[in-house]
């Protein structure tokens, strides 16, 4: 208790901090820039035709996950399109520029920054389809049973769920404005780490109680900004694993906020089906998450998260789109989609 971090505003910021955010991801796009021309010749296999995605991830040697992330990217920033039958091909700039050979090549300008760690570390995640850890032995920031995570040890998780309350403290506010809960009587929030979401319903909504589901450890940091919020007595922590453990019973809307993107596919589609089986008709689930494109093509900003994603998780970052599908095939129907903040939205969906 008593760390002067731990607080909670009642208020949404005036201003938005979405282009701070911009920079602190730019990194990523020197890395996938450099990655793709020093290290995996990515421009030189596009060089003379168009390929497949198929035949394209299987010269560079990727699987699906890491290739979509790095194709993403290069999409966004301008360097890669797809045609009509939708093969992947160089754009204008890149024929003039990224083509080793070339005479306005300056792929040998960007591999000053080939050796980089940064650059080397991506490289590696990108080769093996695995995230960063934090110890060699597992993933680092993300918890499912069987994989050691930094996330059940009380300083890692305190360190990862503090830092992600620096977003959550000016986002939570507009998603409990943007979204109505003033019929709602339980929200369980699935991964709510500090809770700052919930506590933003709960301000937003007198007659709402909510559920706050997470691991032990990190239930010990929303304890402390639940502490003085005002709204404490009709908020429950319970801990629990979300891929395994009953879901939490009479509850009218489910938060996803930020937490599918931290699973492949497979994990994703296993979690709302057992949402989905738990809850009963008319139930909400919301999605609050970044967006890319339904193209997958960008936005920039978002593509960069998706390879800042890749590289701490299992996941990366998904379309509106992909999300839809995802529901469709668990038992639920896509209501609505709003903006929040910092590249975020909610996808507001309803159990069928």
């Amino acid at each position: 208790m008593g760390d002067l971090r731990v607080n909670v505003p009642a208020t949404t910021s005036t201003e938005d901090p979405s282009p701070l955010f911009e920079l602190y991801r730019g990194s990523y796009a020197t890395e996938l820039l450099v990655v793709a021309t020093a290290h995996l010749g990515v421009f030189g296999h596009l060089a003379k035709v168009p390929l497949s995605g198929v035949e394209l991830a299987r010269r560079l040697g990727l699987e699906r996950r890491p290739f979509q992330v790095l194709m993403t990217g290069l999409r966004a920033m301008g360097t890669v399109e797809v045609d009509g039958e939708g093969r992947y091909r160089l754009t204008p700039m890149a024929e003039a520029h990224l083509v080793a050979g070339c005479p306005h090549d300056v792929g040998d300008y960007f591999s000053l920054a080939a050796a980089s760690p940064g650059v080397l570390a991506l490289l590696e995640r990108l080769r093996t389809n695995r995230p960063a850890d934090a110890d060699g032995a597992g993933a680092g920031f993300i918890y499912r049973d069987g994989i050691r995570s930094a996330m059940e040890g009380e300083a890692g998780a305190r360190f990862f769920t503090m830092a992600l309350a620096g977003r959550a403290k000016t986002v939570a506010p507009v998603l409990a404005e943007v979204v109505s809960l003033g019929e709602a009587k339980r929200l369980l929030d699935v991964g709510g780490g500090t809770g700052l979401y919930s506590l933003a319903f709960l301000r937003a909504n007198p007659g709402l109680k909510a559920v706050v589901w997470d691991r032990p450890e990190v239930l010990r940091v929303a304890a402390e900004f639940a502490e003085g919020s005002g709204v404490q007595e009709r908020l429950e922590l319970r801990a629990g694993d979300m891929f395994s453990d009953p879901v939490p019973e009479g509850v009218d809307v489910v938060l996803l906020s930020n937490i599918l993107h931290d699973w492949d596919e497979a994990e994703c589609l296993a979690l709302l089906k057992r949402l989905g089986a738990a809850l009963v008709p008319g139930t909400r689930l919301l999605i609050h998450d970044v967006f890319l494109d339904d193209d997958l093509g960008g936005p920039l900003p978002v593509a960069l998260y998706s390879a800042a994603l890749f590289s701490l998780t299992e996941g990366r970052a998904y379309s509106a789109a992909e999300y839809g599908a995802m529901l469709e095939a668990t038992g639920f129907r896509v209501l609505d989609r709003k903006s929040t903040r910092v590249h975020c939205g909610v996808l507001v969906a309803v159990r069928c």
